[in-house]
């Protein structure tokens, strides 16, 4: 069985971030990354970035930022034909809502509220029926301090036995907006364990649930690396990839 390929979806570089995509996109392949995502805000002018490098896959994505779901509609219906990873910035009840009622989103990601983790009962199943993935961005653990980092904790604690109990897909990713804030995939894996996610959901969460998106909306423009044949969903359990 061949080793798992590891992606992170969420990475900004400029202007999001201070780092030029190409740096980031070499930060990634160096740790051992085999592809990521630029997913610059909608908020930023030419959001979408196109990054053709040799050794690494860069995918073009987009984080919708949006203060009411109406307005979320309008931008998904903008970005997704132009988009590898479509993602909704969330944190909002109704933007999370309409987020993960609509099957042409690929991830919410930051679903927090200020008062919870963002995700109820309800979310997750709609989640689950619409194959919308939950984030689990780990910069807002490295970041956080405290009484901060201990709340984040706890609502990361509480998503994950939503999307569980309700099979929703995991993604893991590095929120970066520099080179220096990515982390290695081992890295990744070890910082979710602080929060309860196994380490085989957190390498399906870096890996399968990665491959499944870029398949869903890339599975036309060839394999992800050289040599390599994306496989449908469907042959996932029957052993024929990863």
């Amino acid at each position: 069985m061949s080793q798992p390929r590891f992606y992170d979806l969420n990475v900004h570089s400029r202007p999001d971030g201070n780092t030029e995509p190409e740096q980031m996109a070499s930060m990634a392949d160096h740790i051992g990354y085999s592809g990521i995502a630029i997913t610059n805000h909608s908020s930023n002018k030419d959001a979408v970035v196109e990054v053709d490098m040799q050794d690494i896959k860069v995918f073009r994505g987009v984080e919708l930022m949006a203060s009411k779901a109406s307005k979320l509609h309008g931008l998904v219906g903008m970005y997704r034909n132009k988009v590898d990873v479509l993602i909704v910035h969330g944190g909002n009840e109704d933007v999370n809502r309409a987020a993960v009622e609509n099957p042409n989103v690929d991830v919410l990601a930051h679903p927090q509220t200020p008062k919870d983790g963002g995700i109820n009962h309800v979310l997750a199943r709609s989640a689950s029926e619409n194959n919308v993935a939950i984030e689990f961005n780990m910069d807002a653990i490295i970041k956080s301090r405290g009484g901060r980092r201990v709340q984040t904790l706890s609502h990361f604690r509480k998503n994950l036995e939503l999307v569980r109990k309700y099979g929703v897909p995991m993604l893991l990713t590095s929120n970066a907006v520099s080179r220096f804030d990515m982390r290695a995939p081992r890295e990744m894996i070890a910082l979710a364990s602080l929060f309860g996610m196994t380490r085989d959901e957190a390498i399906d969460a870096l890996s399968k649930t990665p491959e499944n998106i870029i398949y869903h909306n890339h599975s036309s423009a060839g394999p992800l690396c050289e040599g390599v044949e994306m496989i449908h969903e469907e042959n996932l359990s029957k052993g024929e990839f990863l």
